[in-house]
């Protein structure tokens, strides 16, 4: 890592964009406050974006390529902290994703993105009239992209509740859905991860309305995302949150224990495969 640099690069896009800033910082012998005077901006915001607490703008990409003498490595680096590849209406949630420290949802009709593998997820993006082949590749690269949160040194909590309908219908082949729940298994061994199926004998009626995922710092809840045809929303406003949180609680209630639900997934592993 440079010199005094505590930012992990593969945390997140932001964060690698921080990385190479100092990295790039480091060898051009500058401190923040002249690689700041260079580019016309305060030194504190070289020090917020060169720690990851903001993310740079185009302007600021395209200055550090003129300073440090770079053929546009910091702006391709810009690029991927805006999540280009993903559909419009869904950045804004990947951007408050990262940065949960805890994340809280329910899915009554598929495998939570988080949680999807890359055969999963394209069949899913097939599916949706008049795309691409090139927008497929885009997506799917996106939703393997936003997945790198589990790996980073320090990931989110992630509490998921899942309808029993979601592991019994199938997507895709055989081998798909295989693949699929044998990954939802091994992702639940994740000291960070707990998923809970709610079985079809529950009586959780509020669950059916549509899925969603509440995202948390440090304790408190920031922002959601709510499912809805046929683009979902991120949503901040504290009294939906509420309602939302209090959903969640309702649904959770009705949900089976993790060991249960980890042997449900094992029972629908092998009914795939019959």
């Amino acid at each position: 890592m440079p010199p005094g640099s505590d930012v992990d690069p593969h945390e997140s896009p932001r964060a690698l964009f921080a990385f190479e800033l100092r990295r790039h910082r480091a060898t051009a012998k500058l401190t923040q406050r002249q690689l700041a005077e260079r580019m016309g901006y305060s030194d504190a915001m070289v020090a917020m974006v060169e720690t990851a607490k903001r993310p740079p703008s185009e302007r600021f990409a395209e200055l550090c390529d003129e300073v440090f003498g770079l053929d546009g490595t910091m702006k391709r680096l810009y690029i991927a902290t805006t999540w280009n590849k993903a559909p419009e209406h869904f950045r804004p949630w990947l951007e408050e994703e990262e940065e949960a420290t805890a994340l809280r949802g329910w899915e009554p009709m598929l495998i939570p993105g988080l949680f999807q593998t890359e055969a999963y997820a394209r069949e899913i993006f097939a599916a949706e009239p008049d795309i691409t082949s090139a927008e497929i590749d885009e997506r799917v690269g996106a939703r393997m992209q936003r997945q790198s949160i589990l790996h980073r040194e320090h990931p989110p909590l992630v509490a998921v509740l899942i309808d029993e309908a979601v592991i019994r219908r199938p997507m895709g082949d055989m081998e798909i859905m295989q693949g699929q729940l044998g990954y939802l298994l091994e992702v639940a061994q994740h000291p960070r991860v707990t998923i809970q199926i709610v079985p079809y004998s529950a009586q959780a009626l509020c669950g059916l309305l549509g899925g969603f995922i509440i995202a948390e710092r440090n304790g408190v809840p920031q922002t959601a995302y709510v499912e809805a045809q046929p683009n979902g929303r991120t949503v901040e406003d504290r009294n939906m949150l509420a309602k939302l949180l209090r959903r969640y609680d309702a649904i959770r209630a009705e949900a089976l224990p993790s060991s249960q639900s980890l042997q449900l997934i094992k029972e629908a592993v092998n009914q795939s495969g019959s």
